[in-house]
């Protein structure tokens, strides 16, 4: 087995083993994808094709409103990215989805991968699992949005993703979590973790 499918079968396992029969038919769907800096993988208003397995690099989940653009979610190894709703749905994403450094992922054709969950308990069980744990993390990101000070969310963030910031450039950091870029210089010095 492959480093990368090694990879992605103890991120997958972390959610819900899957029998052996399982792994072969989850693990033939995906192929190797290479994506330059700055290349958006899926367009608002496309349906999405992919779902990714990040092997390298960071890609953002973002929204744009007029002139103003929200960082949704950060995608980093070892996790599965892409626009999750519109590739379950098959319906038109309202969110883009872009590299933010050069990018190595496994990507499985969206028709593969539904097609897959029809037919094996094991993977559904697993990815129903996988976005539970999500769905949690988006709530409790919703709570910090709506109750937290820009001080307490950069605390947050902090404690949740230290490595974040050698990650991510600091202007996308200071969007996810929805302050100015000069404010979220001047918490990198005066706040101590």
């Amino acid at each position: 087995m492959s480093s990368s499918l090694l990879l992605l079968r103890n991120l997958t396992t972390t959610f819900h083993p899957l029998s052996e029969m399982e792994w072969q038919a989850f693990s033939k769907i995906w192929q190797p994808f290479r994506a330059k800096r700055k290349e958006v993988l899926t367009l608002a208003g496309e349906t999405e094709r992919y779902l990714y397995f990040v092997l390298e690099g960071v890609q953002r989940v973002f929204f744009e409103h007029q002139t103003r653009e929200a960082t949704l979610v950060f995608t980093y190894s070892p996790s599965f990215g892409g626009v999750f709703d519109s590739l379950m749905q098959q319906k038109p994403s309202r969110f883009f989805y872009e590299t933010l450094s050069p990018s190595f992922f496994l990507r499985a054709p969206a028709t593969d991968f539904l097609q897959l969950l029809e037919g094996n308990p094991g993977i559904e069980k697993m990815v129903r699992k996988g976005l539970t744990y999500t769905l949690a993390g988006m709530m409790e990101r919703m709570v910090e949005w709506e109750c937290f000070s820009s001080e307490e969310r950069f605390r947050k963030l902090l404690q949740r993703s230290p490595h974040i910031l050698q990650l991510v450039p600091h202007k996308y950091l200071a969007n996810y979590i929805g302050i100015d870029p000069t404010n979220f210089s001047k918490l990198m010095n005066s706040v101590r973790i």
